[in-house]
């Protein structure tokens, strides 16, 4: 499976940005999809899952803020990042797992995306 990410850039606190990210390869519907994000001197972070289904997975800090949705069609998933803080500065990447309840099953990845808050 490769994955390719886009939409990261720098934006100012309360503002938004959207995520997207294609999946080719060996993609089934029954893949989660999902996001994390690392910020420099930190561990990477699980922030938002979805299922086949559209059963959704958020961390408590952007639970009201971001969006995720996915197209099985197009294999694709986006990520609306509405509100956003100067801690929502990272690099995001886009994956692909089994369960969108476990973030260790997130196998393949994509490049990663640079999203930037200024305050």
């Amino acid at each position: 499976v490769q994955l390719q990410a886009s939409g990261g850039g720098l934006v100012q606190a309360g503002g938004s940005l959207r995520l997207s990210c294609a999946a080719s390869g060996s993609m089934y519907s029954s893949h989660a999809m999902g996001w994390f994000r690392q910020a420099p001197g930190k561990e990477r972070e699980y922030v938002s899952g979805v299922s086949w289904s559209g059963s959704t997975y958020y961390r408590d800090s952007v639970k009201g803020r971001f969006t995720i949705s996915r197209e099985n069609v197009k294999n694709t998933v986006t990520l609306q990042m509405n509100n956003l803080k100067p801690e929502d500065t990272a690099v995001y990447y886009c994956a692909v797992g089994t369960t969108y309840l476990n973030s260790r099953t997130y196998k393949y990845w994509g490049q990663g995306t640079l999203v930037t808050v200024s305050s």
